[in-house]
């Protein structure tokens, strides 16, 4: 962890605030120690030269501090590190003693000779020093474990975004293998209901294979979007009906109950087929006469609630397994998928009879999602998580 530029340039401003106080001290009180100034700038230059000793001494001590790290190690490890860096202490600071010493009998007048470098030891007139020392290490180890703990903060917040990112892929890849599942399934359940009417109704089938033309081209156009427009969903579910209605020769009627402020809301791509899909292959074909399939779209507080209801059999209790092919059951991973709890699907026998298959999702339109700026995958799964 080097020092970098403000840390120097901090540690010699400190070190000039130090050696202005000193100096100002000394001229208050010039008989320090029994010694006279030669002139009135003596202390000024006293008081820098140590300053300057300690300024030049601080980043070399920081390293050490950083090399000879307290944490991580073990009873003995610590007991040495400890002791290496008092006898490191007790070095330096008898050598500024000595070196402050020497200048200050090249600007002081002495009063008395120099005691010389033993004295001073024996004396221990090197305890400022060494407390200087100290303080000089706190803030060193200070310095270091701050460091230590900003970068293990970056980390972490880089290892969060990171994941983020791997789940929204994760997300995205997830969906990605749910709709290339569903689009063949009903890709084959549109030929299926083709092939049915070839030899009867040519006529129809071309009609049927056009709408199936502009179905594909719908759903390529449209694959890498997970949410659509409400709007855009019933273009695409009008077109699936239509082939369905030349299939049922009549016998299919569709009942729609979509308020137009309803219209920009986003909803899962292909939500509704499915649904549709279900209710003719579970409830219309079973039934001799008409068959009804009403699909409603309303709005409750914040949720968005969609619904297919059909006039077929119904369960016959509650403990009826309900009639779910590979649509329905795709449809409920991609729910789950793209919003986590914040949804609710159920398929239960509706009032009146026939079957009921209701959709609630949060509302939300391409106009709120910019004004949050989050892509709804990872908004959803965000709580989910």
């Amino acid at each position: 962890m080097p020092l970098r530029r403000p840390e120097l340039l901090l540690i010699l401003g400190f070190w000039t605030f130090m050696a202005l106080l000193t100096a100002a001290n000394s001229m208050i009180d010039p008989m320090g120690r029994g010694l006279l100034p030669i002139s009135s700038t003596s202390p000024i230059a006293i008081a820098a030269a140590e300053s300057l000793a300690w300024a030049l001494l601080t980043p070399p001590l920081f390293w050490l501090t950083s090399r000879l790290s307290l944490e991580r190690v073990s009873w003995s490890g610590w007991l040495w590190r400890v002791l290496l860096l008092l006898l490191v202490g007790m070095a330096i600071s008898i050598l500024v003693d000595i070196f402050t010493g020497w200048t200050r009998i090249k600007l002081y007048v002495p009063a008395r000779p120099d005691p010389g470098p033993l004295a001073r030891v024996t004396r221990f007139w090197f305890i400022n020093e060494f407390i200087v020392y100290l303080a000089i290490l706190a803030a060193g180890f200070a310095r270091h474990y701050f460091l230590r703990y900003r970068a293990r903060r970056e980390e972490a917040i880089r290892l969060q975004a990171h994941a983020a990112q791997l789940q929204a892929q994760l997300a995205d890849a997830r969906l990605a293998a749910l709709r290339n599942q569903l689009d063949p399934h009903f890709l084959f359940n549109t030929l299926h209901a083709i092939s049915a009417l070839v030899e009867r109704d040519p006529r129809g089938v071309r009609r049927m294979i056009a709408r199936l033309s502009e179905l594909l081209r719908t759903t390529l156009e449209g694959a890498k979007e997970q949410e659509v427009p409400l709007s855009q969903e019933l273009a695409f579910l009008d077109r699936y009906l239509e082939i369905m209605q030349i299939r049922f020769q009549g016998r299919l009627e569709i009942v729609r109950h979509v308020d137009d402020d309803l219209l920009d809301a986003l909803v899962p791509n292909l939500i509704l087929q499915p649904l549709v899909e279900n209710a003719i292959k579970h409830g219309i074909e079973k039934l001799d006469g008409v068959g009804r399939i009403e699909i409603r779209a309303q709005r409750d507080g914040e949720r968005l609630v969609l619904s297919v209801r059909d006039n077929g059999p119904q369960l016959l209790s509650s403990f009826t397994p309900p009639r779910e092919g590979v649509g329905l059951r795709n449809t409920r991973a991609r729910l789950a998928q793209l919003y986590g709890t914040n949804h609710s699907f159920t398929l239960r026998n509706a009032e009146g009879g026939g079957l009921l298959a209701e959709v609630t999702l949060p509302y939300h339109t391409r106009a709120d999602l910019r004004t949050t700026g989050v892509t709804t995958v990872e908004s959803w799964t965000a709580v989910e998580s």
